[in-house]
């Protein structure tokens, strides 16, 4: 007697598929962006390449989202309590992430007003330092020119997981696939985020490294940057983890 697949195991197949291909296309891309020549800033190709594989994964987490099948049983239009998206996303790793986001936003805001040009003129790309009576750029620096695709990639991400979230809350189903679906699209976020995060922490440690004139400032933003960092490549374990392991229909 030949075994059959129901409709929802081949859906949970095509989800993980879908997952998948968005973190392979996002890799292929990031490296094709990373591997750029010409006039292109290395830390700009960085920068690029860490979008284009954020979004890559948030489209192929959606993507498998939008194959769920609605229930086709009777469901029910009345309930006790209203459902919210804050009860099926992560308990512990959503509070980390939006404060992940927070320092972020904090960084290129403090970044973009501390920015300078640097030494060809250009804004938004260096910082300026005076060590031993000499004053010059440094750079990478998280400023205008880098900030910008970073706020509108981040804006985009943003908008498309809450509305997916809301879309998964209150759409009729399982309370255990809202669950699972909700922690994946709250870990493509969160993949987003976390990239970024450390691309910025990463400029910001290169400028440091590159000057003993940092003072007591530059102790206090190593102590910050360099703790923050390890919490950011910890979330993207964690990220990465729970795209690749979906658990949104199990084994019956």
């Amino acid at each position: 007697m030949l075994d059959t697949v129901s409709p929802e195991r081949l859906l949970a197949r095509a989800d993980l598929c879908a997952r998948w291909a968005g973190l392979t296309l996002g890799a292929v891309v990031a490296q094709r962006l990373g591997a750029l020549g010409g006039e292109t800033a290395l830390a700009m190709r960085f920068v690029t390449a860490i979008t284009a594989f954020g979004l890559s994964a948030v489209g192929g987490v959606l993507l498998g989202d939008s194959l769920t099948l609605a229930p086709q049983e009777a469901v029910r239009t009345a309930a006790l309590t209203p459902r919210r998206v804050r009860d099926h996303v992560p308990p512990r790793m959503a509070p980390l992430l939006l404060l992940q986001t927070a320092c972020l936003l904090v960084l290129l805001t403090l970044g973009t007003f501390a920015a300078s040009p640097d030494t060809a003129g250009r804004t938004g790309r260096a910082i300026t330092v005076t060590c031993d009576g000499v004053t010059r750029p440094l750079g990478p620096w998280p400023g205008l020119y880098y900030a910008t695709p970073l706020l509108a990639s981040l804006a985009v991400g943003t908008a498309a997981c809450v509305w997916a979230l809301r879309r998964i809350a209150h759409r009729p189903g399982d309370n255990q696939q809202r669950h699972d679906r909700s922690w994946a699209i709250t870990a493509a976020w969160g993949l987003l985020v976390s990239s970024q995060l450390l691309i910025v922490l990463g400029m910001i440690g290169r400028v440091l490294s590159r000057t003993t004139c940092a003072g007591m400032l530059g102790n206090l933003t190593a102590l910050v940057i360099y703790p923050l960092s390890l919490v950011a490549l910890f979330s993207l374990g964690w990220c990465l983890f729970t795209i690749v392991v979906p658990r949104a229909v199990g084994d019956e």
